[in-house]
């Protein structure tokens, strides 16, 4: 029975991965901005099965409170073992081109406030020797693209934070999963044109969220196909990857 915190819980991604969780009887934490959404989730995953929900509203990018979620999921729960960050924005690619401001406090949202509650919760489990962390990322942040490159930095930041963060704590047996979900129809890519083989549904990313932690993975692409798209993308020149319009 996992004692599993999830921030970022109103996310469709989260909460389809939070009812999973509950399924198997794990006892959850769930955090996040809207209070009034939080116990919609709240009420949604507790009559699924899970031993107990706990809730918790807190905006990520507020670090001075990091330490209480943390204590707040420990003693609902009676522990923590597994933490899930599904905690982002989709930036407005023009808007923060436009703005300095506005691209910094994007990077602060998918990246800096990420940073900052994985150091709090790598630091505790590694004192355990033991505990799962999964996160979020992305396939935009494997290379830098002209319509999303705000957005994309700031997980490819994630990213590259998560591998070190793996290589740190494989001796205490810490699992450090990064997951990078590709196109999902969910509420945060609305005005995006759907359609196609390469979307994907939050339930679908969930399934393969829970399998890669229950198969002690280190990195999983979501749906799967991704893996060999980037590869292809990654392995494009930049000569003539500068003259593309991706």
């Amino acid at each position: 029975m996992r004692k599993v915190l999830i921030l970022g819980a109103t996310s469709a991604i989260a909460q389809a991965t939070a009812r999973l969780f509950a399924a198997k009887g794990d006892h959850l934490f769930i955090a996040g901005r809207s209070a009034d959404r939080l116990e919609m989730v709240r009420q949604d995953i507790a009559v699924r099965g899970a031993a107990s929900v706990g809730v918790f509203a807190i905006d990520a990018n507020d670090r001075a409170r990091h330490e209480a979620l943390l204590d707040a999921a420990e003693r609902a729960m009676g522990g923590l073992d597994t933490v899930l960050i599904a905690h982002g924005v989709l930036s407005d690619q023009k808007a923060c081109e436009g703005s300095v401001e506005r691209a910094l406090v994007d990077i602060e949202t998918n990246a800096l406030g990420v940073i900052a509650l994985l150091t709090l919760v790598a630091n505790r489990f590694e004192a355990r020797r033991s505990g799962t962390i999964a996160v979020i990322s992305s396939v935009a942040g494997d290379r830098g693209r002209k319509s999303n490159y705000v957005y994309g930095a700031a997980k490819g930041m994630v990213t590259l934070f998560l591998q070190g963060l793996r290589n740190r704590l494989a001796a205490a047996e810490v699992q450090v999963l990064t997951i990078k979900p590709g196109f999902v129809d969910t509420p945060m890519t609305a005005a995006i044109p759907k359609g196609g083989p390469l979307w994907a549904k939050p339930e679908d990313i969930a399934t393969g969220i829970l399998a890669a932690i229950e198969k002690k993975r280190d990195v999983v692409y979501l749906p799967w196909f991704w893996q060999w798209i980037m590869l292809i993308i990654r392995m494009i020149p930049e000569r003539i990857f500068k003259r593309l319009s991706l």
